[in-house]
């Protein structure tokens, strides 16, 4: 079973979902952008669409990586018997 990425927000696509777009010389072309998934959400669809960038909409995730609004690493705070705060990624 292969899982598309929406080409729009990145969201898991999966089989039987979605909207592909297909250029005019009907040919796929990974690389260069030929079939695009675009998400089975409708206001993925609508923005695409309307041609907007999705690194300027806020919802997207390509403007949350552009912006430092994703967690790369979840941080927890634990203590030690020294009483001195280190941070531990698991």
């Amino acid at each position: 079973m292969r899982l598309e990425k929406c080409w729009f927000c990145s969201s898991t696509c999966y089989p039987g979902h979605g909207i592909t777009f297909v250029r005019n010389d009907s040919k796929v072309r990974r690389n260069t952008g030929g079939a695009r998934v675009v998400g089975f959400q409708s206001k993925c669809h609508a923005n695409f669409k309307m041609k907007r960038n999705p690194r300027k909409v806020a919802w997207t995730k390509a403007y949350r990586h552009g912006h430092g609004k994703e967690l790369s690493e979840p941080h927890t705070v634990s203590m030690l018997s020294a009483g001195r705060r280190t941070y531990v990624s698991f």
